[in-house]
């Protein structure tokens, strides 16, 4: 009874956070195949008539295909050059001590508690006209590439879990810096990188203060996010919060897509070893 009561507290524990988790997206889903009248009105969880009807509204309506590619095409982007860039730049930290290097940790430890948001959209918008990137994606991508500090400092982790010791044995084999990386050190980065890589996806896919300002005089080029905000209000602006819904639902797919396929990346330790 000593031991059992703790096991039943656990678990009590467990099945709260997952309903309080699992609960809204319930919600949200009932709430798509409803009618506007009854998601309105509410007062009911279950809904009268199942219209999935909805998803193929929201799907023509939104020009979700169009979107999606967007959306996919930004967060693939930037979560290859994210981690790209983060995994060169903790290697180079972590194995090198050159000039300035505290400094380059400060900066990067110093974004992670300044945050003034939107107050840096104006020059981040002058910055890219200079670069003739304001009407294209790829100032979205850029600028989204450049904020990697808890990316950053998460591949750092994973980086000193790998045994310098390695690096000494390609050198001795004749391997330089760059072959010593990109033969030996990535591939026991690959758990790290499927985390880094699963969260750089998530905020890039659920980006939507960058993409609406850089695609206001484009709308070919917005993204999903800006899209399912449009769907809020119908031709005859009258409020469509059941087809904003089934968007919604939508636009969570490549996420659990995303999930699935970083799912072990979770589990995976650090393989490799030095024997001695």
């Amino acid at each position: 009874m000593r031991y059992l009561l703790p096991r039943i507290a656990l678990w009590a524990f467990l099945a709260a956070a997952v309903f309080l988790t699992l609960f809204p997206l319930v919600l949200v889903f009932l709430g798509s195949v409803k009618s506007n009248a009854e998601l309105t009105a509410g007062g009911t969880i279950w809904p009268q008539q199942w219209l999935f009807s909805n998803y193929a509204h929201a799907w023509k309506e939104s020009r979700f295909a169009r979107y999606s590619w967007n959306s996919l095409f930004v967060s693939v982007t930037t979560t290859v050059g994210t981690l790209l860039i983060v995994s060169m730049a903790a290697y180079a930290v972590d194995r090198i001590a050159f000039f300035g290097r505290k400094l380059f940790v400060g900066m990067q430890a110093a974004t992670l508690f300044i945050s003034i948001g939107a107050v840096v959209l104006r020059p981040q918008f002058e910055l890219m006209i200079q670069l003739k990137l304001h009407n294209s994606l790829w100032g979205v991508i850029l600028i989204l590439i450049s904020a990697h500090a808890a990316v950053f400092f998460m591949l750092l982790s994973f980086m000193k879990s790998i045994p310098r010791d390695l690096d000494e044995a390609a050198m001795i084999d004749g391997a330089r810096f760059a072959r010593t990386f990109r033969s030996i050190i990535l591939p026991l980065l690959l758990p790290g990188l499927g985390v880094a890589g699963l969260f750089t996806f998530r905020a890039a896919w659920n980006e939507f203060i960058l993409p609406q300002v850089f695609t206001m005089n484009n709308p070919d080029n917005q993204v999903l996010t800006v899209g399912l905000a449009a769907l809020r209000y119908g031709s005859s602006a009258a409020a469509q919060t059941h087809i904003m819904m089934a968007g919604a639902c939508l636009s969570m797919l490549p996420l659990l897509i995303a999930y699935v396929l970083a799912n072990k990346s979770f589990m995976q330790v650090t393989a490799g070893s030095v024997k001695g």
